[in-house]
């Protein structure tokens, strides 16, 4: 049974720090950061590590800076937070972090990519904003691996990112960068996700790729790569109908999520102008111009499996401060 929007979809998980690490002395020097960051589908069929899409379902990350005991953070936090630091060549100080989790996690929804941007952009306005929104979202694809899910849920909409994941640490030394190609997307298109129980590592599903590929499977990838991202461009939606077939990814896969055939075929049948493994799965993705409700329903009946189906529409904005909270007036009368 489908389901419009995130919010009927996912009950997520709130995480707090214990009371004895929270900010001491009041609020005169605490303060508080709140960032909302989208979910993203990535690859969108041939266009692995380099296609992506942000998605109107959210994870929320609240930073607190103040006078308190040191917290125990998550290593995804620690590592963000670290890098940061560096970067931004700013003392570290103590803070704590939470997180109000929409997006399910190893899904293939860029819930990783959600907190460690989070967390970035937390840092970066607590800390006077000394690196801008390009260096942060290099930040965030180098702690990734991979830039697809991090351009989306950093600048929103479609996006192209030139440089793959595996060249992404070669080009830094280098000095030079990653390019962000980003287009918004119509509200016409809708998104239909199917979300199984089944939880897949991103980095099992790399591992089962192969090192090699025949030219003409090249040739194939790259020409639904481009005909995807031209009708993304042109907003000529209809014309990516039938380009979403991949030789790079999605075959392998099929070993850890052997219903995917049937729910991309269910898709079609209904009237998907396509469907593809979103990420490194297990999430299933379609994408059409009309009854998505018939879509979402068709997957959810072929996955044979126990799964929930969400259905929404690509987020234009990205990354966004919600609230920022700063340190009261200490004068004394």
């Amino acid at each position: 049974m489908g389901c419009r929007e995130s919010w009927r979809c996912y009950t997520g998980a709130i995480t707090f720090a214990p009371l004895s690490q929270r900010p001491r002395g009041g609020g005169v020097t605490m303060q508080q950061v709140t960032v909302r960051v989208p979910a993203s589908t990535s690859n969108i069929g041939a266009g692995y590590d380099c296609l992506g899409v942000a998605l109107r379902l959210y994870n929320s990350v609240t930073i607190i800076r103040g006078k308190m005991h040191r917290a125990r953070h998550s290593q995804i936090v620690s590592d963000a937070a670290e890098a940061f630091f560096e970067k931004a060549r700013r003392r570290p100080f103590l803070f704590l972090c939470s997180i109000v989790e929409q997006i399910p996690r190893c899904r293939g929804l860029g819930s990783s990519a959600t907190v460690r941007l989070g967390v970035l952009l937390g840092l970066n306005r607590l800390s006077g904003n000394p690196l801008n929104r390009v260096n942060l979202f290099k930040l965030c694809a180098d702690l990734e691996g991979h830039p697809d899910n991090a351009a989306p849920a950093s600048f929103g909409g479609f996006t192209v990112v030139q440089s793959s994941a595996s060249t992404l640490s070669a080009q830094r030394k280098r000095g030079a960068c990653a390019t962000v190609q980003r287009f918004d997307v119509a509200s016409r298109l809708s998104f239909v996700l199917l979300v199984p129980e089944l939880e897949i590592e991103t980095a099992r599903a790399r591992r089962i790729l192969p090192s090699k590929i025949s030219r003409v499977a090249a040739v194939e990838n790259c020409a639904n790569a481009c005909a995807v991202t031209a009708a993304f461009a042109s907003r000529d939606y209809e014309k990516m109908r039938g380009n979403f077939s991949d030789n790079l990814h999605q075959p392998f896969r099929r070993k850890l999520i052997q219903f995917l055939p049937r729910v991309i075929s269910a898709a079609e049948r209904a009237g998907a102008l396509g469907a593809f493994l979103s990420g490194s799965g297990s999430a299933i993705a379609a994408i059409t111009l009309g009854v998505p409700e018939k879509i979402a329903t068709a997957m959810a009946r072929a996955a044979t499996v126990r799964a929930y189906t969400i259905i929404t529409h690509a987020d234009n904005r990205g990354a966004q401060l919600l609230s920022v909270r700063r340190p009261h007036s200490a004068i004394r009368h």
